[in-house]
């Protein structure tokens, strides 16, 4: 059996405006500060020596790859994306950006918002459009049942509110 894995496939290109505002932010972070102290603090590792040997050095040009590999995703990502910054025409049906209310089986209620991949760990109650629930709810309107189907078998909901 070989090593190979297949890449995952790109997630959703469609984004909220809080979260390529958060994404965008992230990127200035990286590319006008963390960047720059980082590369001084290597400059000067590499001017006391032998950088074979030199902890700072090597762990500064690892932390820069890191940095650079960031940032170039983050390029690439934010290039591609959709803002979207206004509800849909049918705003009583669950679109990207909708907040809405589940009831499960045992009568307990949750909120969540339907956003893009990039955004889901900003909020616990942030869910992908790529996710198993992302998927089911797309559409659906108050009063509305949906299955999941989870790891942990399927789940059964209910659509008590939307709002955008």
């Amino acid at each position: 059996m070989s090593r190979y894995r297949p890449p995952r496939p790109a997630g959703s290109k469609f984004i909220t405006k809080e979260g390529a505002e958060r994404l965008k932010a992230e990127l200035d972070e990286l590319w006008r500060r963390k960047r720059p102290a980082v590369t001084k603090a290597v400059a000067e590792a590499a001017a006391q020596g032998d950088r074979s040997e030199n902890a700072e050095y090597i762990y500064g040009k690892k932390q820069l790859a890191e940095i650079d590999r960031r940032i170039r995703f983050l390029r690439k990502r934010l290039d591609g994306m959709t803002i979207v910054d206004s509800p849909p025409a049918d705003t009583g049906r669950i679109y990207f950006g909708a907040w809405f209310e589940l009831e499960d089986e045992h009568g307990q209620k949750r909120e969540y918002r339907l956003v893009g991949p990039d955004e889901i760990g900003d909020d616990p109650r942030y869910v992908s459009m790529d996710s198993p629930l992302g998927r089911a709810v797309r559409g659906k309107a108050v009063d509305d049942e949906l299955t999941v189907h989870t790891p942990h078998g399927e789940k059964w909901y209910a659509v008590v509110s939307i709002r955008y």
